[in-house]
């Protein structure tokens, strides 16, 4: 079974995403952060507009696959998880894990949730969580509100039956307790394959790490790697299982 992670950037870099959706397309579960869903406006004042219609846009490009939108600014902006449709889904919900009151519409902190859900995979029952963490604009070390993020992360993951897989971008430094605590009891693979960097070439400011694929000791990985494709201001992360 496959997976890919990606934050989509909002669809900024629209024909090349494109290109590479559709050559993963046989892709089984695709998790995706930052997504429009048909927004009158943009979430932040970076030059390169977004896709607007960015979830529309993907349900287009993967007819084979049934989409799950968790909005976390009205509901024209979030995260999303497309799985094949012949892979039966089980349950799927979401759980707040960092709730921002009166968000100014700029960027930045806004409220985050995770996005969980139970699917039968070649007759085994897989928790697959998804999670787009919050970014506060000035680096990705620990502050009080990652450390209660990461909390609300792994005490909801202890409720969950194993096995499960955890990943997102998770705006986080590999070397915090907020990532040391994910890691608990689950295997971080950017850590296990030595991973050097997450970020692609349209990224230019410090710290090269954000995203990050856990799976429980019960998963079997078959392969990990960084996909080479720049598509977004973050790289793809495949995982096989």
């Amino acid at each position: 079974m496959k997976l890919i992670t990606l934050n989509l950037w909002g669809g900024r870099i629209r024909e090349p995403l494109f290109h590479f959706i559709k050559n993963n397309q046989d892709t089984d579960v695709f998790c995706f952060q930052e997504i429009y869903h048909n927004s009158p406006e943009k979430m932040s004042d970076n030059r390169r507009p977004p896709n607007l219609n960015l979830y529309t846009d993907l349900q287009k490009l993967l007819p084979d696959h049934q989409s799950f939108f968790r909005p976390v600014i009205k509901n024209i902006y979030g995260i999303g998880i497309f799985i094949k449709k012949e892979i039966p889904v089980i349950e799927e919900g979401a759980l707040w894990i960092c709730e921002v009151l009166n968000y100014s519409g700029s960027g930045g902190d806004h409220s985050r949730n995770l996005q969980w859900m139970r699917c039968e995979l070649q007759g085994t029952t897989y928790t697959i969580l998804n999670v787009h963490g919050l970014w506060t604009g000035i680096d990705k070390n620990d502050t009080p509100t990652r450390i209660t993020q990461s909390e609300k992360i792994k005490s909801f993951m202890d409720t969950v039956p194993s096995p499960k897989i955890l990943c997102g971008d998770f705006n986080l430094n590999p070397d915090t307790t907020s990532i040391a605590m994910l890691g608990g009891g689950m295997k971080n693979l950017i850590k296990t394959y030595n991973i050097k960097s997450t970020r692609s070439s349209f990224y230019t400011k410090e710290g090269k790490f954000a995203d990050y694929i856990f799976v429980s000791p019960d998963v079997t990985v078959k392969k990990f790697e960084v996909l080479p494709e720049e598509v977004s201001d973050h790289m793809a992360l495949l995982l096989e299982f």
